[in-house]
């Protein structure tokens, strides 16, 4: 791996960590607690309380690191990391509106589900006309397995979209258990990070390591038990950089790959509220996101969230072998 891929993950994970750990105190201050649903497993309830909006130092933690690492390599792909970084920070904004909302002015719904979701179709609108406009691979996009771009034409811009929509709420339902969205998101982001290095993108590498170092500075106040929780802040921050990294290097479809765990997690609610609508009342999870279902399976949460960061590790694996002609 570049060295300096490892240097931006260092900095960005030592940042990262000492910020979470100045926020925390801060944030206890304020009474910036975290409000846990009546309807999620009882197990749960003892969280309440517990910081959040720590996706804060996520956010600052990976846009610092990342320019730092840029300004290392002397990367010419300055404005491609900026609109990475626009879209990361535009994505976080919602998402701390969202969580001010909900534990500052005590709405329990938050942001209103239409104003949040027009607010991310914006977001998505707007890099979307610009990767077509400006960008100088326009509307191609790498096929995994097969090694070559294919030009998607008229159906670029609804195909970005929908990956944008998808995989950042995706990421959002990740966030439930303690440590799993930062962990996961880490090593989804490392692994982007190789194939970006592979690939030339220099503008996504750096991004992409900061982002990974960020989670795993993260993870040392958000392992179970956590200390702190990243919020909707942190998470649709992480979802729209994940994504927005790998639009900027084409890589769009690696993200269900790699990122499988976040497909399945969206997926168990897609069919759990279809199915609960057709059958009058019946399910089939108990409880979704899917890693509920585990819990109110009886396995624990420290195990549930090993077990999803395994299968993302090899998902990840499956991944890079779909990109060996990089390589």
């Amino acid at each position: 791996m570049d060295h300096t891929v490892i240097i931006t993950l260092v900095i960005s994970a030592v940042l990262t960590c000492g910020m979470t750990g100045v926020l925390i105190p801060i944030l206890k201050k304020q009474q910036m607690g975290q409000n846990i649903r009546e309807e999620g497993p009882e197990s749960h309830k003892s969280k309440a309380g517990t910081p959040s909006m720590g996706g804060i130092a996520i956010i600052l933690g990976t846009i610092i690191a990342s320019l730092i690492g840029a300004a290392v390599t002397g990367s010419g792909q300055m404005k491609e990391l900026f609109v990475i970084i626009a879209a990361f920070a535009a994505f976080g904004a919602l998402g701390f509106l969202d969580d001010y909302l909900k534990v500052i002015k005590k709405e329990n719904e938050g942001l209103k589900v239409k104003p949040k979701f027009a607010g991310q179709l914006v977001i998505s609108l707007l890099l979307a006309i610009y990767m077509t406009a400006v960008s100088e691979h326009q509307t191609n996009v790498m096929i995994p397995f097969y090694g070559q771009d294919i030009d998607f034409g008229f159906l670029y811009i609804p195909f970005i979209v929908f990956t944008m929509l998808a995989m950042v709420n995706a990421v959002n339902l990740t966030d439930g258990l303690d440590g799993l969205a930062a962990g996961t998101t880490g090593i989804v982001s490392i692994t982007l990070a190789i194939v970006a290095v592979a690939a030339g993108a220099a503008s996504s590498s750096a991004f992409l390591a900061a982002m990974a170092g960020a989670c795993a500075g993260f993870l040392v106040f958000n392992k179970n038990p956590a200390k702190v929780f990243m919020g909707d802040t942190g998470s649709l921050a992480l979802g729209g950089g994940l994504t927005v990294a790998a639009i900027v290097m084409k890589m769009e479809l690696l993200l269900p790959i790699a990122g499988i765990i976040y497909v399945l997690e969206a997926l168990s609610v897609c069919m759990q509220v279809g199915y609960f609508k057709a059958t009058g009342g019946k399910r089939i999870f108990r409880m979704t996101p899917l890693h509920h279902h585990f819990e109110l399976g009886g396995m624990h949460e420290r195990k549930v969230v090993l077990m999803f960061w395994c299968v993302t590790l090899a998902a990840c694996a499956v991944a890079l072998g779909s990109m060996w002609r990089l390589f």
